[in-house]
């Protein structure tokens, strides 16, 4: 079914401002709601919050009074959709159960993604990416059970496993290989740049959300393993948003911005069933809507094509499922891929690097806390934690040892 974002009625500006007792919204219970149902909300809350941060940026930087006051206005009401979707999360829930849904968006969301990414480049980024988010999901499910006794299947449902990816101690490089070859705004697929931008936003957010609540924890042993992982997130941030053509305008970046939340909670809206958290979709959709068409006209005032920066229509819908076997198959070709500078391979394909054994050294040279929460819970338990739905795992070296 097409969907002219340009064309359909949106919530109207006057109308958008709501109540306290309208954004204080009851939370999900976390005992029965689905797992992409928390899944959705932790991706629009991180989407918002970009939003937010570009929207500053940009106000930073204009002189045009009118325009910052549009943006001003917008910004408000995309701040009290922000908080609407965050307060759904509820206040019984530990950081560490929050975490393993957050690595569960970054896992499955990733893999979609580099599944239907158009450009092969963007895809390569991606999948290194996947394999990392992955292995994180594992070390902190093994953190999960070495503290609380919770294993971690209750969470993810049976949709995600949880085995190891690329070790997270062999992802720590020095930032220069960080840094990817960014896309031609002209010439990339519209829908390459949305997915861009929505993996940036992601990532941006669990960055940010691993940086405030790393230090709340009281074991020291888990405080080292939110740092350690909170360091690739930034890595993450890097790479994907190295992506982004430096030469997009800022008029064209807000419209990307605007048209890209429009179309993921009109996405979301496709499949969610939640008959709480479906309503908040509808109306944010609505509110979108108006910022997109509002922000349109100015653009083209401005002397741009909106057409040429942003479809008419929108894409296909991003969905959440089930990546196993997407996941399997990049686990059982690229565990041991590596990156020099802009290029993702084999190392026996790539540059010597020595940057990458200096900074493996420095930093893992007494031990690392990813690898640390492996041993004190096969100690504890006899095992390590894992939740694999189809076979053992691809990677024989990666196998639980017996």
């Amino acid at each position: 079914m097409s969907f002219n974002p340009f064309k359909e009625r949106g919530v109207p500006v006057d109308k958008q401002l709501r109540n306290w007792s309208e954004l204080n919204v009851k939370p999900f219970n976390k005992g029965d709601t689905h797992p992409y149902t928390k899944a959705r909300i932790i991706l629009m809350n991180g989407i918002e919050v970009e939003g937010a941060l570009f929207s500053h940026q940009f106000s930073r930087n204009l002189a045009d009074l009118e325009l910052k006051k549009q943006l001003a206005l917008t910004r408000r009401v995309e701040q009290q959709q922000q908080k609407t979707i965050n307060w759904l999360c509820p206040g019984d829930q530990s950081p560490i159960e929050t975490t393993i849904g957050y690595e569960q968006v970054a896992v499955d969301l990733t893999a979609f993604l580099a599944a239907n990414v158009p450009d092969p480049y963007v895809k390569q980024v991606f999948d290194f990416g996947l394999l990392e988010d992955f292995d994180h999901l594992y070390r902190y499910a093994n953190l999960l059970e070495l503290t609380q006794g919770i294993k971690a299947e209750k969470l993810v449902g049976k949709y995600t496993e949880i085995t190891p990816g690329r070790p997270t101690v062999k992802e720590h490089r020095h930032p220069f290989d960080d840094v990817r070859e960014p896309c031609d705004r002209m010439m990339a697929d519209p829908l390459t740049k949305l997915y861009i931008l929505t993996l940036v936003a992601g990532e941006q957010q669990t960055m940010n959300f691993y940086m405030n609540l790393g230090n709340i924890l009281e074991d020291q042993l888990g405080r080292g393993l939110y740092q350690e992982i909170a360091m690739i997130e930034e890595q993450h941030v890097t790479q994907y948003g190295a992506l982004m053509d430096p030469d997009t305008p800022w008029i064209e970046n807000a419209l990307l911005h605007e048209y890209n939340e429009a179309w993921l909670y009109w996405s979301f809206l496709q499949e969610e069933q939640d008959r709480h958290v479906k309503p908040i979709w509808e109306l944010h959709l609505g509110m979108e809507l108006t910022h997109l068409q509002q922000l349109g006209k100015v653009a083209e005032k401005l002397g741009v094509d909106v057409a040429e920066v942003v479809p008419e229509t929108f894409p296909a819908p991003l969905k959440f499922a089930s990546q196993v076997e997407y996941v399997r198959g990049i686990l059982a070709t690229q565990v041991e891929y590596t990156a020099v500078g802009t290029e993702i391979g084999p190392p026996d394909q790539l540059p010597e690097n020595e940057r990458y054994q200096q900074v493996q050294h420095l930093l893992n040279d007494k031990g690392a806390p990813s690898e640390e929460v492996i041993k004190q819970n096969r100690k504890k338990n006899g095992q390590d934690y894992r939740f694999e739905l189809a076979g053992e795992h691809p990677v024989p070296e990666l196998r639980r040892k017996k």
